[in-house]
């Protein structure tokens, strides 16, 4: 993970889901994780660099820890109206990212469905969209013969941080098309009147079977 001594201000490592890696190598078996974060925090991902993708100024006035983790992507905003979704999977050797990374992505929008949220799709190399917005960002993280996929879904949180901390990403899908943070994301309690972010955690463990991701 890049070195982040170097910089005026702490930076810690994102690691809410490290412990799935020792028990997936423990056991063999798949493990999931639902959750909310319990506090507002940006995290980089593991390439980004604070100087082009925060608003770092806005980000230490307002107290607000920034983390790093190890999976790529540009820099976020969590928060308790999120709902963060982990997978780690027993994956030999180094290889078939994509198919990993495409069979979770469709695997939660059967899911979603599941739920009665039709009309999600996978949009860019890595996002969950309704329409052309936004509704939820993921992340992949490889080791020898063990895959770690998130993704967070913007359920009810403060979009208002995005723009705050947030500068416009040096990458970004196509379909974004240079819109602004506002203009580019929606969440779901707007764009299907989802509110409750433990109720959405709740049905999500009630939809997501493990064996159905495993099966070939």
């Amino acid at each position: 993970m890049k070195d982040d001594s170097t910089y005026p201000f702490p930076i810690h490592r994102f690691e809410a889901d490290k412990d799935l890696f020792a028990q997936v190598r423990q056991t063999g078996e798949p493990v999931l994780r639902i959750y909310r974060p319990d506090e507002t925090m940006v995290v980089l991902g593991r390439s980004s660099k604070p100087d082009v993708e925060l608003h770092v100024d806005r980000i230490l006035l307002d107290d607000v820890p920034i983390y790093r983790r190890p999976g790529g992507g540009c820099s976020v905003v969590l928060d308790p109206g999120n709902v963060v979704v982990a997978v780690v999977l027993p994956a030999p050797g180094l290889t078939k990212t994509k198919e990993w990374y495409d069979r979770c992505t469709f695997w939660l929008i059967d899911a979603l469905a599941k739920m009665g949220i039709d009309g999600v799709r996978k949009a860019g190399i890595s996002d969950l969209a309704i329409g052309d917005r936004k509704i939820a960002g993921s992340a992949v993280y490889r080791q020898k013969d063990v895959f770690y996929y998130a993704v967070t879904f913007l359920v009810d949180p403060n979009l208002e941080f995005i723009p705050r901390y947030l500068a416009h990403p040096p990458m970004e899908p196509d379909y974004r098309q240079r819109r602004e943070h506002l203009d580019f994301v929606i969440a779901l309690r707007d764009a299907i009147d989802l509110n409750d972010p433990a109720d959405f955690e709740r049905r999500l463990n009630e939809v997501l079977d493990l064996q159905d991701l495993m099966r070939d």
